[in-house]
């Protein structure tokens, strides 16, 4: 009861084992409650998967139909000729729509779509497709890094700067990235450039003000100390600004991949649709929904496993930062 209340308290540190325990329990609860409605018919089964047709004419086993559907069919059989035999009526079983399939059919997708060769001479296999996707991300986030973090390091250093560059920023910054796609087809090509042109104006503007932020929150005794001794311009940004603000700008830079990651999807349906966008279409269009499933549990894993590296990097890199 103790450990509960401590939980209450804002802000109190959990101990290592309650830590364990509700980290479980954040991925636990969602997949028992897919659990609960994939395995559960009282829960919520809308459709019925027919086992024998009963001669209804567009009835076929394994058709999947609604309920009300299915029903109707059975009232107009009962209708047509009451002292039919129950046996022959139409038959099936309570399931999900096809588009939610169970975790167990997502799990075995999760296998297959990387076992399996693509139904299509010249097609790329799921791994070739996140490769590919992988390099996009890199790309558009290299030269976000490249160009932002700079401009959000003068912004949060100097007033001149900032007054110069946040204006325009945070006005763009408002702009949807999607809504540019069209023009960056048209000067980029229809192939990769385009791509990593969106997922660099999703991120850039959103960088250049977050590090402007993360470097106005350095203790300016530092920066005053620093100018005492005579260290000024570039060397004390070297010197000064970058170090004080290096683990809060590894952090930053963490969080701001993630939100790479949420304009992939967007940014590969430019031009030539590539990538694991290309693999979730295709699946979709043939109605292979464990398949989508499994396609975007894998970009999850993928950004969570990535997080979790870059996390103890960061312990390693900045021990002092983490209270070690």
């Amino acid at each position: 009861m103790s450990r509960l209340k401590s939980w209450a308290i804002p802000r109190t540190p959990v101990d290592k084992k309650s830590a364990r325990l509700l980290t479980f329990a954040s991925f636990a609860i969602p997949i028992f409650l897919w659990c609960l409605v994939s395995y559960t018919p009282f829960i919520w089964h809308p459709q019925v998967e027919v086992t024998q047709p009963g001669g209804v004419s567009y009835f076929r086993e394994g058709t999947v139909v609604d309920k009300e559907v299915f029903q109707l069919e059975v009232d107009k059989k009962i209708a047509e000729n009451p002292q039919i035999d129950m046996s022959t009526l139409p038959q099936g079983f309570p399931v999900n729509p096809v588009y939610l399939p169970a975790p167990h059919e997502v799990v075995t997708a999760l296998y297959t779509a990387f076992t399996t060769p693509p139904k299509r001479n010249g097609e790329p296999w799921l791994h070739e497709s996140l490769g590919h996707s992988i390099s996009v991300i890199a790309w558009g986030f290299f030269w976000a890094m490249l160009f932002g973090v700079p401009l959000g390091i003068l912004a949060g250093t100097y007033n001149a700067a900032s007054h110069l560059i946040e204006p325009f920023t945070e006005f763009f910054r408002y702009l949807p990235a999607p809504a540019f796609g069209a023009l960056a087809v048209a000067i980029l090509g229809i192939y990769d450039a385009p791509k990593i042109a969106i997922i660099f104006i999703g991120t850039f503007f959103q960088m250049v003000l977050i590090v402007s932020t993360t470097t106005r929150k350095l203790n300016m005794a530092l920066v005053e100390a620093s100018l005492t001794l005579g260290c000024r311009g570039f060397r004390m940004i070297r010197r000064v600004i970058l170090p004080g603000i290096l683990p809060d700008l590894y952090r930053d830079m963490r969080i701001l991949l993630g939100w790479a990651w949420t304009y992939l999807i967007v940014a590969e349906l430019i031009g030539t649709s590539s990538g694991i966008t290309w693999f979730i279409t295709q699946q979709a269009r043939y109605k292979n929904f464990d398949n989508v499933f499994a396609a975007i549990l894998i970009i999850g894993l993928i950004g969570l496993i990535t997080d979790i590296l870059l996390a103890q990097i960061g312990k390693r890199l900045f021990p002092w930062h983490t209270g070690k």
